[in-house]
């Protein structure tokens, strides 16, 4: 057994595409050894700012023998149809079988096939699988037309010792490699994966993207802890930062105090997604006039001239945002709201300022069933939220929106409700977001949101595969998560049709007629990832979206977790494998006679005491389900279903459905076909599975 340790060592690889193109090795190299017959012990990647790196272990020398059999034509066939199977399989008349198969004497053959080195199969695969990296962007340089996410430096192919003879692109592999951009720049052979990782350590290459982010935590929290300070948690840009260095150097930096009355997201927004540093923050819990910035070497100086540099940047910053902050409060955030007629929202749905009007409009319908959600303040609120686009700050600082017109609000003296609204109409942005609870808020993200998602599904613009442009899916998970999370009792297609209708009476709006069972299904799906990541069968939406008509998330939640106790009885798992026995004889009892067994079942053509049993319980079953459906109580639904079990089983223990008579055995098709409606009243259980 023998390891492969492949490098390709190019320009810097943006922070955001590092991880994702480490899985896409693995996994693409991965696939190509077992198509090639080559059974590995372990596979690992790593990735750099420069580099990616894979380690395979316990690869054998070469592939394994194979032995195929195959079979030619017959023994009297023409010689040229001979002479065409034994060139095709190498070998000659002689060394071939003649077999009676019993259908005439064929010959046959066993062509034995010996593995190619591995070494040989690795300088044809890696190439060749290489090439396929779905990078997001890609680049060519130079004359060629090879293609990779930045320009190629070297690449390193290392089988069991030895060179793998390639190229990639314009550039030949070798057994050398450079560490750290501007402490180890001279290249350097290595011998095994060992051995590099050795060596890159002492070039200034820590190597796993892991192991960067705990180290820049770490020292990140120690710099803090000496100022009696603290790290302000953010896992996502430190991941960043990993992505970013090789070799990182945590330095602590000052904000200068006179920006400290600056909103602290506004210090933050500066400092992060521009200047990618790490806020602190003191006992309190106030963020601190410091931040940490990570370096990508060790300094001479211990790093004095970059922790000054970065400060100098940071101060300019700080400063613009200083002019935009006073400037933006000499004008109230309601006089800004009409300027978003200038803005586009998109050229088929009209302007923010169009949409705005609609938010408004159907905020106020949705008002009257979220409990103290007061309806001036729903207007208010729909009319300022998006004013804020248009301040010099969100124009600086985009992902400061809704933020900024929050503190523009309070600063105009609007209330409290109307406040926190502007801020978390946007909300919930993901999964770990926080949704909204306050009433005012809660109606204001849920218009904004079905508007979304009205407009671009009536004008044909839906997601498609990985492709999402318009952020629907998360609008639509928003939209599932602050009914569900706020208990909100509605019709999400009388909503629909109630934006659908804004639409087509806005002044500037292009959008098509919309189907209402489309994106419905839409909201069906996202539901189901939704649930499915807290433990909930997606089978048991399905079954109740099945039924029809349901529309009321609330509701449908309350029936998917009585039908999931249900069905975690005895008395459901039996019943399911009884309407799956009727539906099947149903079935293909119809299919062979050509015809349907739709309708109800005749009482006067029973025989068996256990059919007229049956019939009664489910005209029972049929009336005390539908009452309990009406009613909302969806346990005493279940619980009647559970009265069906006995006769269900009584039935197919003493009643032969396909009788001789043809019309007794219609009859009793008929009555098979019943079961499926009662149950299916309830939910429907053909898409229940297991």
């Amino acid at each position: 057994m023998a390891e492969l340790l492949l490098e390709i060592l190019c320009e810097e690889i943006p922070a955001r595409m590092q991880a994702r193109a480490a899985d896409d090795l693995a996994r693409l190299v991965g696939e190509a050894l077992k198509t090639s017959g080559l059974a590995v012990e372990g596979l690992q990647t790593f990735v750099t700012p420069r580099r990616l790196v894979l380690v395979v272990t316990g690869l054998p020398l070469a592939q394994p023998d194979t032995s195929e059999e195959r079979r030619g034509p017959r023994r009297d066939a023409s010689e040229q149809a001979i002479k065409g199977f034994l060139n095709s399989v190498g070998l000659s008349r002689e060394q071939v079988e003649e077999r009676d198969t019993g259908k005439g004497v064929f010959l046959f053959a066993v062509v034995q096939r010996q593995g190619r080195a591995t070494r040989d199969v690795l300088a044809k695969l890696l190439p060749e699988t290489l090439v396929k990296l779905p990078w997001p962007k890609s680049m060519r340089w130079g004359t060629g037309d090879f293609r990779w996410v930045r320009p190629i430096q070297s690449v390193l192919c290392l089988f069991d010792g030895e060179v793998v003879r390639f190229s990639l692109g314009p550039v030949a592999s070798g057994q050398r490699t450079a560490g750290h951009r501007f402490h180890a720049p001279v290249a350097f052979p290595v011998a095994d994966f060992a051995d590099y990782r050795q060596k890159l350590r002492e070039a200034h290459v820590m190597l796993s993207a892991g192991e960067r982010r705990d180290f820049i935590e770490a020292q990140a929290r120690f710099a803090a802890a000496q100022r009696r300070l603290t790290l302000i948690e953010d896992a996502e840009l430190l991941d960043e930062i990993a992505g970013l260095v090789e070799w990182p150097v945590v330095l602590r930096g000052a904000i200068d105090p006179s920006f400290m009355d600056l909103p602290p997201e506004v210090l933050r927004a500066a400092m992060r997604n521009h200047q990618r540093y790490l806020a602190l923050a003191d006992q309190s819990g106030v963020m601190a006039p410091a931040f940490i910035v990570v370096a990508n070497l060790e300094a001479k100086d211990q790093g004095r001239a970059i922790v000054a540099g970065n400060e100098r940047v940071l101060r300019a910053r700080l400063a613009d945002a200083r002019f935009f902050w006073d400037l933006d409060r000499k004008q109230s955030l309601a006089s800004r709201a009409p300027k978003l007629r200038d803005i586009v929202f998109h050229a088929r749905l009209g302007t923010l300022d169009a949409k705005v009007d609609r938010i408004e409009a159907l905020a106020a319908d949705l008002a009257k069933v979220v409990t103290g959600a007061d309806r001036e303040k729903v207007q208010v609120a729909a009319r300022l939220a998006k004013a804020d686009l248009v301040t010099g700050m969100v124009g600086e600082f985009p992902e400061l929106q809704g933020v900024m017109g929050s503190y523009y609000a309070r600063h105009g003296g609007e209330p409290d409700d109307v406040v926190r609204a502007i801020t978390e109409h946007y909300s919930p942005k993901g999964p770990g977001d926080r949704c909204p609870t306050a009433p005012v808020s809660v109606v204001i993200a849920l218009a904004d949101k079905i508007d979304t998602l009205v407009g671009f599904f009536a004008i044909g613009e839906t997601p498609t595969g990985s492709k999402d442009p318009f952020a629907l899916r998360r609008a639509a998970q928003g939209v599932i998560r602050l009914i569900l999370e706020n208990g909100l009792r509605l019709s999400l297609k009388q909503v629909f049709a109630q934006a659908a209708r804004l639409y087509t009476n806005g002044p500037s709006a292009k959008a098509g007629k919309l189907d209402a069972d489309e994106l419905l299904a839409f909201i069906a799906d996202r539901l189901k990832v939704h649930l499915r990541e807290q433990g909930v069968r997606h089978d048991l939406i399905s079954a109740v979206f099945g039924r029809g008509g349901e529309d009321d998330l609330v509701r449908l939640m309350a029936r998917v977790e009585a039908l999931r106790r249900f069905l975690a009885g005895d008395d459901g798992t039996n019943l399911l494998t009884a309407y799956r026995r009727a539906g099947n004889i149903v079935r293909i009892e119809a299919k062979k006679d050509g015809r349907a067994y739709d309708g109800p079942a005749d009482p006067a053509r029973f025989r068996a005491p256990e059919e007229k049993a049956l019939h009664e319980a489910l005209l029972a079953v049929q009336k005390t389900g539908a009452d309990a459906l009406a009613a909302e109580k969806f346990t005493a639904a279940m619980a009647a279903l559970a009265q069906l079990r006995r006769p269900i089983d009584a039935f197919f223990d003493k009643v032969t459905v396909n009788a001789p008579e043809p019309e007794l055995r219609a009859n009793r098709l008929k009555l098979l076909a019943q079961i499926r409606g009662a149950l299916d009243g309830v939910a429907d259980f053909s898409q229940i599975e297991g």
